[in-house]
């Protein structure tokens, strides 16, 4: 009995000294182990990324009796991208967005059905210690690739060009961002120039510039909102709406720019995309008897095809 009593307690020992030795080396590896330091996200950081989509629509008709178009292909893409810049107290946004769109069919020949580039850069200067509300400064140009045509019995009017018309907008005010997602832009001084280029255009007058001018600029008060965001699941919302008004002529009459695009994701590639754009220009005046009055522009796509995000990337300067 004695010898299992030393045995068991010779085995406990040893049992103790290694399990002794165990925590002795695993604490010196902690006290000598390199400790990582968390990002520091006051440094120079780039976020980017974007979304690009692709429709296609193709019909045909073989003795049809009720009628239609023998062949018709609707081609829209659609390329969005991003980049923003934040440090310390200044942030600086920038986003492109590209549309094109073309319709080829029997009766009425090729045509576009969309055409947009716009760049829009922001600068702001953080006030607050929430960072919501920033000093800001704005910067937008919007115009188009290709010409366009007017159609009436499947008579073309020339009626737009690149840089015919475009538009430029240079403005300072104060800029709310109590999300990620969303974006107001409050601007009680903003100068906003509209430009043809194009001198068929510009002897015609058009867009409100005066017959002969090749420019009209207005100083006015502006406002924009800038929404992103998956409203659901698998769909993907972004939107965004302008308001201008000019102090010198009708200051009521505001001019109002709109975009919206939904995108429903099928699978991983696919999805079915929405768009509404609107526009109201007090200036452009494409209705009523003889074209004398404003009136609201609508444009509305829908389409299924290829949809990819472009990969979101981070990248910090030390």
């Amino acid at each position: 009995m004695r010898k299992i009593v030393v045995l068991f307690m010779a085995l406990f020992c040893v049992h103790a000294g290694i399990t002794q030795g165990i925590l002795v080396n695993k604490l010196r590896n902690e006290t000598s182990r390199t400790i990582k330091k968390e990002a520091d996200t006051s440094r120079w950081n780039w976020k980017r990324g974007g979304l690009m989509s692709f429709n296609l629509a193709q019909g045909s008709l073989s003795n049809w009796a009720s009628g239609g178009d023998n062949f018709s292909l609707t081609v829209n893409g659609y390329f969005n991208y991003f980049f923003f810049f934040r440090k310390d107290r200044h942030s600086w946004d920038n986003n492109v967005d590209i549309n094109l769109g073309f319709v080829q069919s029997t009766s009425l020949g090729s045509r576009k059905n969309d055409d947009r580039f716009d760049y829009l850069s922001k600068y702001g200067y953080k006030m607050d210690t929430l960072g919501k509300w920033y000093l800001s400064t704005l910067f937008n140009f919007r115009s188009q690739f290709f010409d366009g045509y007017t159609f009436s019995k499947n008579v073309g009017d020339f009626s737009s060009s690149f840089l015919s018309p475009a538009y430029f907008i240079l403005s300072v005010g104060f800029d709310y961002k109590p999300t990620g997602n969303l974006s107001l832009f409050i601007s009680p001084l903003t100068s906003r120039s509209t430009v043809i280029s194009n001198k068929k255009l510009s002897d015609k007058g058009v867009y409100g510039v005066p017959a002969g001018s090749h420019s009209l600029n207005e100083i006015g008060a502006f406002v924009t909102l800038n929404y992103s965001n998956s409203i659901a699941k698998n769909i993907l919302y972004k939107g965004r709406i302008d308001l201008f008004s000019n102090y010198q002529n009708h200051p009521k009459n505001v001019d109002i720019f709109m975009t919206n695009l939904f995108s429903f994701k099928i699978n991983r590639f696919f999805s079915a995309t929405y768009s509404l754009d609107m526009i109201y220009d007090d200036d452009i005046r494409l209705f009523g008897p003889n074209n004398t009055s404003p009136g609201m522009q609508t444009k509305s796509l829908i389409g299924i095809g290829f949809l990819k995000p472009l990969n979101v990337r981070k990248v910090k300067y030390n």
